[in-house]
């Protein structure tokens, strides 16, 4: 079993996107030797500093979940309202949908899984309560506010673990009532 990877988005460059609209941070991308062109998953942090277009990823499910700031409302090409998006609530939609982000109240946090459609599946979810966390092919566990203990890590918001292999459930325990974490199961897709 490989020991799970300690994650801390402050130790994570931030890289500038295209249309100078806000900044990634790459927390993994898989499987080994992938690149940004051929990624089976991606996981990532964008910070929003202003209403900018969504990139397109034509084949690539996403689910996104603004992790800080008021949120954001998304509109499709023709400006048709498609979702607001409220802090802590994930949603999912494929890569390739033509989406404009307008921010709430300012700048904007979120977090971002993406998989290649028929190779990998995502589920993601938002937990506020003690819990065992099944794991996947690859497990992130990310704090989106507060405290929390991952198993015999204790991590603080932007923090939290990247495992692989599926095992032992991890458990988490928040530390602090307000505390939010994201679980994040990557699996191989196996369906015919």
């Amino acid at each position: 079993m490989i020991a799970p990877a300690q994650v801390d988005l402050a130790a994570i460059a931030a890289q500038r996107w295209k249309n100078g609209a806000g900044w990634t941070r790459e927390i993994a991308l898989g499987p080994a030797g992938a690149s940004a062109d051929d990624f089976g998953w991606r996981l990532s942090v964008a910070e929003l500093e202003r209403d900018a277009p969504f990139s397109a990823f034509p084949g690539i499910d996403r689910c996104i979940v603004v992790i800080a700031g008021a949120g954001m409302a998304l509109h499709d090409a023709a400006g048709a309202p498609v979702r607001t998006l409220a802090p802590l609530e994930p949603w999912a939609f494929e890569g390739e949908r033509a989406l404009h982000a307008h921010l709430a109240q300012g700048a904007c946090r979120d977090f971002n899984v993406m998989t290649r459609r028929g190779a990998w599946r995502a589920e993601l979810q938002v937990l506020r309560e003690p819990a065992p966390l099944a794991r996947g092919d690859v497990t992130a566990l990310l704090v989106a506010q507060g405290r929390w203990q991952l198993g015999g890590e204790r991590c603080e918001a932007l923090q939290g673990l990247l495992l692989e292999g599926t095992g032992e459930a991890v458990q988490a325990v928040p530390l602090e009532a307000d505390a939010a974490l994201l679980h994040v199961r990557l699996c191989h897709d196996r369906r015919p």
